[in-house]
């Protein structure tokens, strides 16, 4: 896949149409779903989606091959939702014992598309909270695999701001979940005490 995908962006580099439709093709899924999961609207997502790719479009010839092709595509699909949110604004859970984080690729049956729906929306609340940076930061982490190093390549950060931004956003979900869950909380606090006799 890698040679065949550096063969297409040297092919749109030098003006083919078709190579570029074979990129699009190649990562529609994953910069809608970016999109998405920072947008928290289909439609958002999808105009988000299509700016990138014109966006991409426009600057492929200036793009460094010596990059990798993924990181620089999300990064502008990142930075134009950033710009989106930030124009709609003008005891901590981690994130790991959130089970409904871990989505899925794969097509849910019809006896999950209703609890499937569900933990979207709780996702969705978990990251609406937080400042675009710090949501394009744990998009890019906990559903992209990005490294802290490309995500500080990314969003124009140092490393230790990556680091804080993330341990910050951790709080601010948990904070979130745990306020959404008091009732779930205090039956478990209850299920710890000792039983009186």
């Amino acid at each position: 896949m890698q040679d065949t995908e550096s063969s297409w962006i040297i092919e749109a580099q030098n003006g083919d149409d078709s190579a570029f439709v074979q990129l699009i093709e190649a990562y529609q899924k994953p910069v809608y779903n970016l999109c998405y999961r920072m947008l928290s609207n289909p439609d958002d997502a999808e105009d988000a989606a299509q700016e990138t790719f014109l966006r991409v479009f426009k600057a492929i010839r200036r793009f460094d091959n010596s990059r990798p092709f993924g990181t620089w595509l999300l990064s502008i699909a990142a930075h134009y939702c950033i710009d989106q949110i930030r124009k709609r604004r003008m005891s901590l859970v981690s994130l790991e014992d959130m089970p409904y984080l871990e989505l899925s690729n794969q097509e849910p049956g019809p006896e999950a598309n209703a609890s499937h729906k569900e933990d979207q929306e709780q996702v969705r609340s978990l990251l609406s909270p937080l400042n675009p940076i710090d949501r394009a930061a744990v998009v890019m982490y906990y559903w992209y695999d990005f490294s802290y190093d490309e995500i500080a390549e990314v969003l124009e950060l140092t490393l230790s701001s990556v680091k804080s931004r993330l341990h910050r956003a951790r709080r601010a979900m948990a904070q979130v979940w745990l306020k959404k869950r008091p009732q779930t909380l205090q039956l478990e606090r209850k299920g710890h005490e000792s039983p009186a006799f």
